[in-house]
């Protein structure tokens, strides 16, 4: 099979400084397109497995939030063609197995190619892991085409590389997984990337109230530009600032944002009877919580998992991108700074110090528009 050298950014050791290196990318097989990348941003997963939180081979190149244009077809691909402007995601539907079937592709069974052969190798021919199934830290990728969703030119790449994974997933817990109703309470402990975009997301539901937690006093006014009548500081007591902000009533809905498993536990002195706790950040492998079985059946509580924001990318990225065009959902002022690929270890220790929401990565400039 051909292959054409890209410019990546690898991780050769858990927890230390990316290499950028030119590295050999396979062309697409059946089913896979090679997207050009304009732009890809730098998620907490991201984080999670450069710095060994997560376990995963090694070398590798990470990044999975990401947006381009198509440049090359395999076989047997619809849907996209050559030239698209495409948001690329981890999400990989093999239209066949019971989830894909019943609409759930972030459950996806299906086996595929790119499952076992990565496309990249360094130049010496030694294989590099594709990271996250996307590998998106990187001057192009190779990956399946249903990761691709086309969008129309009413969007920058930079700003829809966000629709990928933290606005997917935000948005997605409140109004797929946890299909919060008009007139609920609803808190959300954590407001980084994720946790941003579910206040967004409890907003366009129609929540009554929307209370968030952060230490950060930056996240905190973020929230509250985006959504949330009250932020309160982690110094504050937790469950005295949802009674005050519910009246009393306590929350319907909270939704963990954050990999803090203290969180999960501060979550359930925060629900009111019949509430849903929302499982949407994610702690390191292993991780558990404490939980007091016999309260929550008596008090008829939920505990959900959110992956990926039980998305369907076919249907609700072009929804999302909908909602940006039409001014109801904010994506540019998530973005706290712009990074080319020479400065990523930048970017990803700017993150690491929570200094933003999302850092971009830019990649094609000529792109990005």
């Amino acid at each position: 099979m051909s292959t054409s050298p890209v410019r990546a950014a690898v991780s050769r050791h858990p927890g230390r400084k990316l290499h950028l290196e030119e590295l050999h990318l396979a062309g697409p097989g059946p089913g896979e397109v090679r997207v050009r990348i304009a732009a890809a941003a730098i998620c907490g997963s991201d984080l999670a497995y450069i710095d060994g939180e997560w376990e995963s081979p090694r070398p590798a190149v990470f990044g999975h939030e990401a947006a381009g244009v198509i440049e090359a077809v395999g076989s047997g691909v619809a849907g996209v063609g050559i030239g698209d402007r495409v948001v690329v995601t981890l999400v990989r539907r093999c239209a066949s197995c019971r989830h894909c079937v019943r609409g759930d592709p972030v459950a996806c069974e299906g086996e595929f190619s790119l499952d076992r052969n990565t496309p990249l190798t360094d130049l010496s021919g030694a294989a590099v892991h594709h990271g996250l199934g996307v590998a998106g830290f990187a001057s192009a990728v190779v990956v399946h085409g249903s990761q691709t969703v086309r969008i129309g030119a009413g969007i920058d790449l930079e700003v829809a590389a966000l629709l990928s994974c933290g606005v997917l997933t935000g948005v997605g817990a409140v109004l797929n997984t946890a299909r919060v109703e008009p007139g609920s309470h609803v808190v959300v402990l954590g407001c980084g990337g994720v946790g941003l975009n579910v206040v967004q997301g409890a907003r366009l539901a129609g929540a009554a109230t929307v209370t968030a937690f952060d230490p950060d006093r930056r996240k905190r006014a973020a929230a509250l530009r985006l959504g949330a009548g009250r932020a309160v500081t982690s110094g504050e007591d937790p469950a005295a600032g949802v009674s005050e902000a519910t009246g009393g009533e306590m929350a319907d809905y909270v939704f963990v944002a954050t990999s803090s498993v203290a969180a999960v536990e501060t979550a359930f002195g925060l629900l009111a009877p019949m509430g849903a706790l929302v499982l949407v950040g994610m702690p390191p492998t292993g991780s558990t919580a404490p939980l007091d079985v016999g309260n929550v059946a008596a008090l008829n509580q939920r505990v959900l998992g959110s992956k990926m924001g039980s998305c369907r990318p076919a249907d609700d990225i072009p929804r999302l991108a909908d909602l940006y065009n039409r001014g109801q959902l904010e994506l540019d002022g998530l973005v706290t700074g712009r990074y080319p690929l020479e400065g990523i270890n930048e970017a990803l220790d700017s993150a690491r110090c929570g200094e933003g929401v999302r850092n971009l990565v830019v990649m094609e400039e000529d792109l990005v528009a």
